[in-house]
């Protein structure tokens, strides 16, 4: 194996100005003096909002969403041992982190996440602030949620932040700990705990995970993970990581099948030659998300098809393009990742690659791999704590996504309710009395003009989301909504 590009030249000095502005804070003060500064504000925090108030659509590749493309069934998903590490988390909690640990199902925070360093949605449980015992409840809830793989993946990203945060001289803002945890729905009625729906969520710099399960079959997308850098090398900083390296899988399976493109496919998969400067549009590339289009808040963001169609593709190149997409896949557990290559199989006549940057060992680059069931983004990004201006192969961002509104599992959650109100059922959260009750804890940000706006159609009282496609205007049996 090449060996990596040396991030150690761009170690930042205290003078450095990223570094030199978080000096001395922690999460909260970096999380206020973030949104108060108006780069940041005007960046990301605006727009957010603006995203944020917009009813979940889905990624769509013209505005209008595919229908038809998912359906219910049993994947095998763990959902006992999943639904038991949630009791025994819920049961560690006291009354304060409850409230601060379980939300609706419907709640508005699952679209919250984010992959910045600044705190500024507070909700949830905050890893470094509660005790150890209740870490270690959440972290079983995650491992009884992901692969052993993709468990130990997910830790691995979070120690990298850690690492990054010795390199960057302030573990308070990032640390291995500087995440929020959050339940949604969470079961609390052990008579049907494997069958409702309900999930998790794990939010913060360079890793959000948003897990849905419904009875056997389970949602893990929005999924983002990061690191910078991505390897350990013989530092003090990094003893406990020293030879590791992440996303290596994602990078080089990506390289190798622009590789075995033919010429005429490579000239259709290849948009642009650089990832920065060239013939690329200057509005291609954001400040903050440099080429990724499907990060924090573009839920609904239109992107439309680019590259080679895999239509084209011979079995081979085929065969590797689904070995590519395995990689990301690695989290979920066997049965629901089987089911999900099978559902990316089956669209593969309608699936594109597209790629910009260059082909060498070492050149930098992005690519989307996108069908109507997934879309997937690789990106090398210049420095955010280190200071290369250039994009260098020590940083690196991956997204998966589920487009078409399943993100977040919202569409498999339609056809959940439609199912159960012809049983004559209510969705909800349902209480220990066995009334649907949507307790909303608003964030913190509020404050700040970013505040959820949940909204909700009601049966006797029985409230859930109005998801899109769900009319507000039917009635079943005499249940008007209103």
């Amino acid at each position: 194996m090449k060996k990596p590009t040396d991030f150690r030249s761009f170690v930042p000095t205290l003078d450095y100005p990223r570094v030199k502005a978080m000096h001395g804070r922690n999460a909260h003060e970096h999380g206020a003096a973030g949104y108060a500064n108006p780069i940041p504000r005007d960046l990301l925090f605006k727009p957010w909002e603006v995203l944020y108030g917009e009813p979940m659509k889905g990624i769509t590749t013209d505005g209008t969403p595919l229908t038809g493309l998912y359906e219910r069934g049993d994947h095998g998903a763990p959902t006992v041992a999943m639904v038991e590490a949630t009791a025994r988390l819920i049961a560690a909690a006291t009354p304060v982190e409850r409230e601060a640990l379980m939300l609706p199902l419907d709640a508005r925070e699952w679209r919250c996440w984010n992959n910045t360093e600044m705190y500024v949605w507070h909700y949830g449980l905050r890893l470094e602030e509660v005790p150890l015992p209740l870490r270690e409840a959440i972290l079983e809830v995650m491992r009884a949620s992901l692969s052993g793989a993709g468990y130990e993946k997910a830790r691995d990203v979070m120690r990298f932040n850690h690492f990054l945060g010795e390199l960057a001289m302030n573990t308070k803002v990032l640390g291995e700990w500087s995440y929020n945890f959050t339940l949604f729905g969470a079961p609390v009625d052990k008579a049907n705990a494997a069958t409702k729906p309900w999930g998790w969520q794990l939010s913060g710099h360079h890793l959000a995970l948003n897990c849905l399960v419904i009875g056997g079959q389970m949602v893990l997308s929005p999924a983002f993970m990061g690191a910078e850098p991505n390897y350990a090398d013989e530092g003090p900083e990094c003893a406990s990581l020293r030879g590791r390296r992440l996303f290596q899988d994602e990078e080089n399976g990506g390289l190798a099948l622009i590789r075995a493109l033919s010429n005429t496919q490579q000239e259709q998969a290849i948009i642009y030659h650089a990832t920065t400067g060239g013939n690329m549009p200057p509005t291609r590339r954001h400040r903050a998300d440099q080429l990724h289009l499907g990060g924090a808040f573009q839920d609904n963001r239109v992107v439309p098809y680019e590259g080679a169609p895999v239509a084209g593709f011979s079995k081979a190149q085929r065969r590797q393009l689904l070995d590519l997409v395995n990689a990301y896949l690695v989290p979920l557990p066997e049965g629901p990742r089987t089911a999900r290559i099978e559902e990316v199989e089956r669209h593969l006549d309608n699936t594109h690659f597209c790629w910009i940057g260059g082909t060498g060992e070492d050149d930098t680059f992005y690519y989307r791999i996108q069908s109507p069931v997934v879309m997937i983004e690789f990106d090398h990004h210049s420095g955010v704590f280190l200071t290369n201006e250039l994009p260098a192969k020590f940083h690196i961002h991956t997204i998966v996504r589920t487009p078409n509104g399943n993100d977040y599992g919202m569409d498999l959650l339609r056809l959940h309710y439609a199912q159960d109100h012809q049983a004559g059922t209510q969705p909800g959260v349902q209480t220990a009395a066995g009334a649907a009750e949507h307790k909303y804890r608003p964030v913190d940000a509020r404050e700040h003009g970013i505040a959820p706006k949940s909204k909700r159609h009601t049966h006797h009282g029985h409230s859930h989301p109005d998801y899109d496609g769900h009319s507000h205007d039917h009635e079943h049996g005499g249940h008007h909504h209103v």
